[in-house]
C-alpha cells in the first residue's frame, strides 16, 4: 500500500470537469479530484488486494493517511479498505473508527462506516455493544447516527429492542440526520419484520417525526 502510487492511480481515472459538480452535490464541504465511483474502484484495487498481507496497524496506519488527504474520493477508498478488510480489526479499533466518523464528518462516509466497519465490528465483538449505547446519547450527530445505522447488515439478527430504544431516545431530535437514519433502520428491519415495526410506529406515532414514520413505513401496505 502506497500512497502516492494510489494518488498516481486516482488522478489518471479521474476527470477534473467533474470536481466542480462533485463538491456542489457535497455542499462544498470537501475537494474533489473529479473521480467517480467505478474510476475510484479501478484505481483502487490493487491497495485493497495489497491490504491482504497487512496486519491490523498497518491497516489503520494506511487509513489514517487516506482521511489526511484532501481531495474526498481517498476517504471513500478508506471506506473501502475498512468494509474489505473489517476482519483484522480488533475491539480496542472501536477508537479508531470513531476518530473516522468525527474526522470529515458527512453522510457518504459515516453511512459506509456505520453499517460496514463498526457494524460487523460490533456484531463479531458484542462487548462493544455499550460503545453504541453511549453514542446513540452523543452530542455528534454523527456518532449518533452511527449508533442507530450500525445494524444495517444484521438482518434477522437485529437487535429489535435496542433499535427501537434507539429511535425513541433520539424520536424528539430535530436534526434531518437523526430522524432520516431512524426512519432508514426501521424501514431496514422491517424488511425482517414488517409487523413489528408497524406496531412501533403506531405506538410512537406522535414521538416520531413525519420524516422518520414515512421512511419506516415505505415499503409496507396494508
Amino acid at each position: 500500500m502506497d500512497i502516492v502510487e494510489l494518488r498516481r492511480a486516482m488522478e489518471a481515472v479521474a476527470d477534473p470537469d467533474q470536481a466542480e459538480p462533485m463538491a456542489a452535490y457535497m455542499k462544498h464541504h470537501f475537494r474533489f479530484l473529479g473521480a467517480k465511483a467505478p474510476a475510484i474502484r479501478l484505481a483502487a484495487k490493487p491497495t485493497l488486494a495489497a491490504a491482504a498481507d497487512v496486519d491490523r496497524t498497518e491497516l489503520l496506519g494506511f487509513a489514517d493517511q487516506l482521511w489526511d488527504q484532501p481531495e474526498r474520493e481517498f476517504q471513500y477508498v478508506g471506506c473501502q479498505l475498512l468494509r474489505k478488510w473489517v476482519a483484522k480489526l480488533a475491539p480496542a479499533d472501536i477508537d479508531r473508527l470513531q476518530h473516522y466518523i468525527v474526522t470529515k464528518s458527512w453522510w457518504d462516509t459515516v453511512d459506509s462506516l456505520a453499517a460496514w466497519s463498526v457494524g460487523p465490528l460490533v456484531r463479531s465483538n458484542p462487548e462493544l455493544v455499550p460503545v453504541m449505547d453511549r453514542w446513540i446519547d452523543s452530542s455528534n450527530m454523527w456518532l449518533a447516527r452511527t449508533a442507530i445505522l450500525h445494524q444495517l447488515s444484521y438482518k434477522a439478527d437485529t437487535d429489535a429492542d435496542r433499535l427501537f430504544s434507539y429511535a425513541e431516545r433520539r424520536a424528539s431530535d430535530t436534526e434531518f440526520f437523526i430522524r432520516k437514519a431512524i426512519g432508514w433502520a426501521l424501514r431496514q428491519y422491517a424488511r425482517e419484520s414488517p409487523d413489528e415495526v408497524r406496531s412501533f410506529v403506531a405506538a410512537n406515532e406522535d414521538r416520531l417525526s413525519g420524516l422518520s414514520r414515512r421512511e419506516a413505513l415505505k415499503h409496507l401496505h396494508g
